[in-house]
């Protein structure tokens, strides 16, 4: 599998912190289907064009249900993640089209899940590092810093520490 590494923040090694770097791979395009479940293979996205779009148009309700599902997410967890309550996406229809922001959170849910699985070589390997209490992140568990960007951010520069063998 091909990557391509995009340096977001270009502080040497060795001061304040480690250079994170974003990682979009070919397993991207592929997200939908392999986490969004068999119902997504419509959305075949092959580019991040296709994703921007995506995320724009919303999805339905049903493909948020199959991710949540299929990454081992309660409704709660799910539910406080996006920012919305639970009653309010219980009352959704399942093909009912989800806003743009809870779409969009959904996709970077899905990539940060398939990166991962990469860096873990198994999707259930990660996801029980994702609920395990980890001291670089200050006791919490990982899933639960999913409500901020900044906490996505800090699940990603961590995968890359462990990706290249990198422990603070």
């Amino acid at each position: 599998m091909s990557h391509k590494r995009y340096e977001i923040d270009e502080t040497p090694p060795g001061t304040f912190h480690e250079p994170a770097a974003v990682y979009y791979t070919q397993a991207s395009g592929n997200l939908f289907s392999n986490l969004f479940g068999s119902s997504a293979r419509q959305f075949n996205l092959m580019s991040d064009f296709d994703i921007l779009k995506t995320s724009r148009n919303g999805l339905p309700k049903h493909l948020l249900m199959a991710l949540a599902k299929k990454i081992s997410l309660t409704l709660q967890e799910f539910a406080n993640i996006m920012h919305i309550s639970e009653r309010t996406l219980q009352r959704y229809e399942d093909d009912t089209i989800i806003k743009t922001e809870y779409t969009e959170k959904a996709i970077e849910l899905a990539r940060l899940y398939t990166r991962g699985e990469e860096v873990f070589g198994t999707l259930d390997k990660f996801k029980t590092w994702m609920k395990t209490p980890l001291h670089v992140f200050k006791g919490e568990t990982p899933v639960s810093l999913l409500d901020t960007s900044i906490g996505f951010d800090m699940i990603f520069k961590e995968l890359g520490r462990i990706e290249y063998g990198i422990f603070a």
